[in-house]
């Protein structure tokens, strides 16, 4: 098993010294570190504990200066490993980092008491005032260990407490989508850019594309290779840090922040509303703030909501789901100001007076981690794969009130809603002009307000209508053409009678048919229009079909003419129209063959 542990605490209380006698590894990576003994960046390390669990450590700052790198640390990692020195108990920062645990919903990891050898009487202390401090946030019964790095007293303890913790971790989805946030980014000779992170869900492979989401650039990159712990690795699961070698974009184009995605699984939003999870009201909040989540630190502004909701507008785009843990702080401060989890990815904007408030008491109504009902409801229809990008669960069996239409969901009210307003339309039409081929799909759309024509269909089969030509009508072929219909049956009978002795313009205007009265009863399927306006039944083609393919083939168009006993201008454009069915062809220009 792999696990991924980052530290917290107070600037100087050894949690460097900590990672290096565990491990072996120096943490500070920097020449100024080094030479003023102070982590100012994310330093990292690995070991192998005594069961065989792989461990990385991501060392964070605790000086107040580098919150924000202590932050990018802290955030993606699963486990913490709290450290206080027993000489000075809680300190200022202990209780910066406490806060950032809180906000970030930290709830799995050790309480490392460190500096034993300057204090041994005063470890049990240390261990009460950190639990007494700690409360209220996951680690306040943390497993709890004394040591000294400088003696290695306690160092053993510490290896089988981290390996408990390991072991009892909560186990992440290997089939998971990928959010891996970028904490460095550079380049090596031969190889190209490199970015690290900690790998909290998912897995990763060679040749993996992989969506680019950063403050910078965007795109799809590919997965050239992988390293974990100082190793090529052909696939990397979670938790883990990973080394990815990236091809399609350089080293100048992409660093800490930005964050590398499975595509097309993530929404990236700008957009969100938030419940407070701690720190003050968000009345008070200021109407600009930073916002943290995994390694981004991003401007964002702030509408308040009531104490404990509030609606955040990022300065860009980020792929989020239901649920995420975001730090909120002043860009100038050195601390935590509030933590808050995201409520809704897709809230609706505010258009009217009065909506705020609207929206202020329908988020203190939502449950954490969403409703399916009630999302699919307050929207009408909503695609099943976006609730899916926003991390929402579809249960099986599907709510009562929610339908399945392809990768549609749809409420079973708008749905009623909906199909009886569509009828109510395609009656209304009928009566203004019964004549009118239909409600064109457009006017339909537009009229009920739907999200995406798809639906439509959906509609006019619920409501029992038909869809032909772009148009939605009456279902069947019976329907009534208003003052045409005695003409139109007339016609019909005679035509039954004399299939190819079509109506001369004389005979039409005595049945009051002209041009809208045929396309209307052609768009029923009760007459087939040809050119020159030469009227037949539907069935025509078929029963011609019979009679041509009796003749000896090919034959003339005089031929024809005989066999249908019709006249010329019936049979052109009827041997045109089967033509053009593919049903005959012209082997020469003076004659014309059935296609068998």
């Amino acid at each position: 098993m792999r696990q991924v542990v980052a530290t917290a605490g107070h600037v100087d209380h050894g949690k460097s010294t900590l990672i290096r006698a565990l491990t072996g590894i120096e943490p500070d990576r920097l020449a100024e570190e080094k030479r003023r003994g102070l982590t100012i960046d994310l330093g990292f390390a690995w070991t192998v504990l005594p069961s065989g669990h792989e461990v990385s450590f991501v060392d964070v700052p605790g000086h107040e200066r580098f919150l924000g790198n202590m932050l990018a640390g802290l955030a993606p990692a699963p486990i913490v490993c709290f450290v206080i020195a027993a000489d000075e108990g809680w300190q200022a920062q202990s209780g910066d980092h406490r806060d950032a645990i809180a906000a970030l919903g930290i709830d799995q990891g050790l309480i490392v008491i460190t500096r034993m050898d300057l204090a041994p009487d005063r470890v049990e202390q240390v261990i009460a005032e950190a639990r007494s401090e700690l409360a209220g946030t996951g680690l306040a019964d943390a497993p709890a260990v004394g040591v000294s790095a400088v003696t290695g007293h306690g160092l053993d303890e510490l290896r089988t407490a981290l390996d408990a913790a390991v072991g009892s971790a909560r186990e992440p989805s290997t089939a998971q989508r990928v959010r891996l946030w970028v904490d460095r980014a550079f380049s090596v000779s031969g190889a190209g850019t490199v970015v690290t992170g900690t790998l909290a869900a998912g897995t990763l492979h060679r040749e993996d594309r992989l969506l680019l989401c950063g403050a910078d650039r965007g795109g799809e990159v590919v997965v050239r290779g992988l390293q974990s712990r100082g190793g090529q690795v052909p696939q990397l699961g979670p938790v883990s840090r990973a080394a990815v070698n990236l091809r399609g974009v350089s080293c100048e184009q992409i660093g800490r922040g930005d964050v590398l995605l499975t595509p097309e699984a993530w929404e990236l939003v700008p957009l969100l509303d938030v419940r407070r999870s701690t720190g003050a009201s968000l009345e008070e909040a200021p109407r600009q703030l930073m916002a943290h989540i995994g390694t981004a630190a991003v401007g964002t502004r702030v509408r308040p909501l009531g104490p404990d909701h509030a609606r955040l507008i990022l300065d860009r785009p980020l792929p989020l789901h239901l649920g995420d843990h975001l730090v909120l702080r002043s860009s100038g401060s050195h601390s935590v100001r509030n933590g808050v989890q995201v409520l809704d990815l897709d809230p609706p904007l505010f258009e009217r007076r009065g909506e705020g408030a609207r929206r202020r008491a329908a988020l203190e109504q939502m449950p954490q981690g969403g409703d399916l009902a009630l999302e699919v409801r307050r929207r009408g229809a909503v695609r099943a794969s976006r609730l899916l990008r926003f991390g929402m669960t579809l249960p099986t069996p599907l709510p009562g009130t929610v339908h399945r239409h392809g990768d549609w969901l749809v409420d079973a009210e708008a749905r009623k809603s909906w199909t009886q307003q569509l009828g109510r339309l395609v009656a209304q039409q009928r009566r203004v002009d019964p004549l009118t081929a239909g409600l064109p799909r457009k006017a339909a759309i537009d009229a009920l307000g739907l999200p995406d024509e798809a639906l439509l269909d959906l509609v006019v089969a619920v409501a029992g209508l038909d869809h032909h030509e772009g148009r939605v009508r009456d279902a069947g072929s019976g329907r009534s053409l208003g003052a045409a219909e005695a003409g139109v049956r007339t016609l019909e009978e005679r035509l039954t009678r004399a299939p190819f002795a079509a109506p001369e313009a004389d005979d039409l205007a005595a049945l009051a048919l002209g041009p809208r009265e045929l396309a209307a009863a052609a768009s029923q399927g009760r007459l087939l229009r040809l050119p020159d306006e030469v009227i037949l039944l539907p069935s025509a083609p078929a029963l011609a079909m019979r009679a041509l393919a009796a003749l000896p083939q090919p034959f003339t168009t005089s031929e024809a003419r005989q066999a249908l006993a019709t006249t010329r201008r019936v049979a052109i454009p009827l041997l045109e129209h089967l033509d053009g069915r593919g049903w005959t062809r012209r082997p020469d220009p003076g004659h014309r063959e059935v296609v068998r």
